[in-house]
């Protein structure tokens, strides 16, 4: 497969999600796979080898986050090879991206591939999500990598600004996990995915602070005061 072939399997894939992108965008998309498949040679980072399977398993299936993504600040938890958050990054240079992992191998993967590719829109945080304290909290926070939904929400909730939402990849629709979310959140809605050229299936579980509303109506309505 040639290079132009490859732009053009993620042009019309990014057309077929409703996301126009250029050239310039393009091959910085490309760059990302470049750089995984050279990684990959020395050390495992992902399961998937082929160029193929990096285009519409990596690189699409992260910018089909693109229409639900919120605000300014977002984060991506466990990003492991920097999916879905580089890819968002490359199309979104207004917004600023937070690349949260633990393993240290893959973190560094991650700010080197960002530095070459040029995406100086994201910092990468060597951390566990659990224990990380940022300074403002996130509008989006999302995960591609992540066991349930419980746990999700267990680890990284408190990322999540109370008007936020946390976007959770899955693949078949998960209910029994949706009954099990604390109720600490709530299920706004959930989204079939369509992948260019998958017939994968694909779902996409957006949730939000569930008192967060009424916290702060109460609060507007009886301010604390101290005597």
């Amino acid at each position: 497969m040639t290079r132009e072939d490859e732009m053009k399997i993620l042009i019309g894939g990014a057309l077929d999600l409703g996301i126009v992108l250029g050239p310039e965008l393009a091959e910085k998309s490309l760059r990302l796979v470049d750089e995984l498949e050279t990684a990959n040679s020395q050390f495992n980072l992902t399961a998937i080898r082929d160029r193929p399977g990096m285009l519409r398993k990596h690189i699409l299936d992260s910018l089909s986050l693109q229409p639900y993504l919120r605000g300014l600040r977002l984060a991506d938890v466990g990003t492991g090879a920097g999916f879905p958050g580089l890819p968002l990054s490359i199309i979104n240079p207004e917004r600023r991206f937070s690349l949260i992992e633990s393993i240290g191998k893959k973190a560094r993967f991650v700010l080197q591939t960002a530095d070459r590719v040029g995406c100086r829109n994201v910092d990468v945080v060597h951390a566990r999500a659990e224990t990380y304290r940022p300074f403002e909290l996130f509008d989006t926070v999302m995960a591609r990598a992540l066991s349930s939904l419980a746990d999700f929400v267990a680890y990284a909730g408190h990322l999540c600004a109370p008007d936020g939402r946390m976007l959770a990849m899955k693949g078949r629709r998960p209910d029994e996990e949706m009954a099990a979310v604390p109720k600490s959140f709530r299920v706004v809605a959930v989204h079939r995915l369509k992948l260019p050229g998958l017939d994968d299936e694909r779902h996409l579980v957006e949730l939000s602070p569930a008192l967060a509303r009424g916290a702060r109506a109460a609060a507007t309505v009886h301010p604390s005061s101290k005597s």
